[in-house]
């Protein structure tokens, strides 16, 4: 009976939940589509094929039991699919906004490889914990029998966040330590609300605080204490800082008023979301209404930022990327969303030079053509030297990536061990550094990537963390 309500995926369509018409949606910053009815939810998720090697599973970062809860939620059976579904993500529901789909568990349906459209996994698994909030199935963290060790965490995005749990769990005393006055890193101030809604990321933080995590807010280290400090005053430290720089081009102009790191401008939009006064913002400095804005890049941050300036009432918003629409390695769901807002691509172009009197006002572009794979397989960009041209623009936006900072010097502790590239260097088995006791995870150690593989890493980093406590404890009971 079970598997007569699965299957369905010949004679029923894929339907994603309903988008806000394009330019209602862009007049706010709130998630530009609404949660599956329960009837639509159990009908998409009928349309699961039940594979016998689940390949969304197998390209899913954390392993997700996908059809089986898929299956569940077909069944009515909702709650079980929700502990099934939490038996894996700390963070299901901001996974099934934020995590491209289409490039993971969707991309790799086997449905979708037979041309009926991939089962909609992310909006079922937004669906399903979206619901066990609203029925209050989502319980207060169980902490485990006390230790009697201290655990300090640096840096409170998913990673850290995520092990803050599992450690909590186990019985230690955890706190968090972050230089922003929120918790939730670039889950709070980097992606916008249209697509994470912030009282999704608050709801989370808060049920840590209830369960005993104590979160230090505006907390420095290595001006407000040093690494070694703050090993000293815990029996174990997990740095999960992220990557924050971003990264630099060397293009005349460049440093000309009205260019701007995305990040800064991302983190002004959304603090004027949380209603902060933000001089930069208010002083119009990060503003782009009535500005002819101009994005440079091609990932998920170079999409946050066109969507944005669109929703702050810019006057014209252009995105330049040096490959092609195919090549590009944001979510092309994305793009859609951004087409249908208004923005415009120009593809295979690159800017050349900045220039203004005083402010920018105007992008030199180079027209880019594709030429031979490069290292990695993908056709490298180059100048095409019949394609220059100029774009008008008094609003630049550098979405090119993010790097490391340099730890060893901010953290006061010249001694940890980084690569050529920065990150952290750390154990691939365990994440211990160089430093005893000291771990690492998320992009401080992969460099920049996904939200669900620093979940991934806050989670497998634990039980090492929690072996290497208790095997100290051990031999200092025994020395003394």
């Amino acid at each position: 009976m079970a598997q007569e309500r699965m299957l369905k995926f010949v004679g029923t369509t894929q339907s994603f939940p309903e988008k806000r018409e394009a330019t209602l949606r862009a007049e706010d910053f709130a998630e530009i589509a609404s949660r599956y009815a329960p009837d639509k939810a159990a009908e998409q998720a009928s349309r699961c094929s039940q594979c016998g090697v689940p390949y969304c599973s197998v390209h899913c970062p954390l392993g997700n039991h996908i059809p089986d809860w898929l299956r569940l939620t077909a069944e009515g059976r909702l709650r079980e699919a929700y502990e099934l579904s939490n038996l894996t993500s700390s963070m299901p529901e901001i996974c099934g906004r934020i995590c491209p789909q289409d490039r993971l568990c969707e991309g790799n349906c086997v449905i979708e490889f037979s041309g009926h459209g991939a089962v909609t996994i992310g909006s079922v698994e937004k669906y399903i914990t979206d619901t066990a909030w609203a029925e209050g199935w989502v319980e207060p963290i169980e902490v485990g029998p006390a230790r009697d060790q201290s655990v300090g965490i640096i840096g409170a995005g998913p990673g850290g966040l995520t092990a803050a749990e599992q450690l909590r769990i186990a019985g230690y005393d955890v706190h968090v330590y972050d230089r922003n006055d929120r918790m939730g890193g670039l889950l709070t101030y980097g992606i916008p609300g249209f697509k994470l809604e912030k009282n999704v990321v608050m709801r989370r933080i808060n049920r840590l605080a209830e369960g005993g995590v104590v979160f230090h807010a505006n907390f420095e280290v290595g001006c407000d204490a040093s690494l070694d400090e703050l090993h000293a005053k815990h029996d174990s430290i997990l740095i999960a800082t992220g990557v924050y720089k971003a990264r630099d081009i060397k293009t005349p102009g460049i440093g000309l008023r009205g260019i701007h790191a995305a990040l800064d401008y991302l983190t002004a939009s959304n603090r004027k979301g949380f209603g902060d006064v933000v001089p930069t913002f208010d002083n119009g400095t990060l503003d782009a209404k009535g500005k002819n804005v101009v994005v440079v890049g091609g990932g998920d941050t170079a999409m946050d930022c066109v969507r944005t300036a669109i929703r702050q009432g810019a006057k014209s918003v252009k995105c330049l990327y040096r490959r092609d629409r195919d090549n590009m390695p944001g979510s092309q769901r994305e793009v859609a969303n951004a087409e249908e807002e208004g923005v415009e691509f120009v593809w295979l172009s690159a800017p050349k030079a900045f220039d203004g009197t005083d402010a920018v006002e105007k992008v030199h572009v180079s027209k880019m053509r594709l030429g031979a794979p490069d290292a990695s397989g993908r056709r490298a960009p180059e100048e095409d030297p019949e394609g220059d041209f100029t774009l008008n623009s008094d609003m630049v936006i550098m979405a090119l990536g993010f790097e490391p900072e340099d730890l060893p010097n901010l953290f006061g502790s010249p001694d940890l061990n980084v690569t050529r590239w920065g990150t952290i260097r750390a154990d691939h088995v365990t994440g211990m550094t160089n430093l005893p006791g000291v771990f690492a995870v998320g992009d401080i150690v992969r460099g920049a990537s996904l939200v669900v593989w620093a979940i991934k890493d806050g989670r497998d980093v634990v039980e090492h963390m929690h072996h290497w406590m208790q095997s100290h404890k051990a031999k200092e009971k025994v020395a003394a």
